[in-house]
């Protein structure tokens, strides 16, 4: 974490939006010794703040960014939004690479952060290092890939986590006895990539597959189709070079 001179550096800090991620960031940057302000409500003008962040649903970046006066450089935490919405301040933004909730602790978390001069971008930096984050620069133009494998790596992870507790459920067994399953998985993907695959589409094993599908088809006809189409992309991910075999 850095010493109080970084935190004191930032200047003041208003936060504008009174939801989870405004109220988690306001705690988390005054903890670190930041002067913060709020958070305030949707249409604060931010007044007397050198820095405003704005912890708003993207659809309403825009409006909340017109609402603050000329002055303090503006920023957001969306993961998908350009800075374009907060013009003409001069702009920055931070995305926790994180699930946030009212105690989230962010130390260690991966950050992505962009400025439309080169002292927001340092100001974005500096915003991530008081609080612990790993800051990393996504341009613009990649926001809208960035934020879809963010949405893969976490939303789509429960959906699909839930596809395996609800078949598992016809089973008569628990989601929680899947769990050590699924962080094992994790940390094997983290440290090896593909080459963490594992299971009978990685052996080539396609009778095993076959009952599996049969079963799916049986209890959760439904979600047949999503079964065909992972195992149609563990193929095509087995077949890459690297990969489990």
């Amino acid at each position: 974490m850095p010493d109080s001179h970084s935190a004191h550096a930032l200047g003041r800090v208003a936060v504008v939006g009174d939801g989870r991620v405004g109220r988690a960031m306001a705690s988390a940057l005054r903890e670190a010794g930041v002067d913060v302000r709020g958070p305030h409500g949707r249409g604060a003008a931010g007044e007397d703040a050198d820095i405003v962040l704005l912890a708003v649903p993207d659809a309403e970046i825009g409006a909340a960014a017109a609402a603050i006066a000329s002055g303090p450089l503006v920023g957001h935490f969306s993961g998908a939004t350009t800075l374009e919405p907060l013009a003409p301040h001069e702009a920055l933004g931070i995305h926790p690479l994180t699930s946030v909730a009212p105690a989230t602790t962010f130390e260690g978390v991966p950050a992505a952060v962009a400025g439309s001069t080169d002292r927001a971008l340092a100001t974005a930096r500096l915003l991530a290092e008081t609080l612990g984050m790993e800051p990393f620069k996504v341009r613009d133009a990649d926001r809208a890939a960035y934020h879809a494998a963010a949405s893969i790596a976490s939303n789509f992870l429960v959906t699909l986590e839930s596809f395996a507790e609800d078949l598992a459920a016809t089973a008569g067994v628990p989601r929680e006895a899947f769990a050590p399953l699924v962080r094992a998985t994790v940390a094997n993907w983290q440290a090896e990539g593909a080459a963490a695959l594992t299971g009978p589409i990685a052996r080539g094993d396609d009778e095993t597959v076959a009952r599996q599908r049969a079963a799916v088809a049986e209890r959760l006809p439904e979600r047949a189709a999503l079964f065909d189409a992972l195992v149609a992309a563990t193929r095509d991910l087995r077949a890459r070079p690297g990969a489990a075999s």
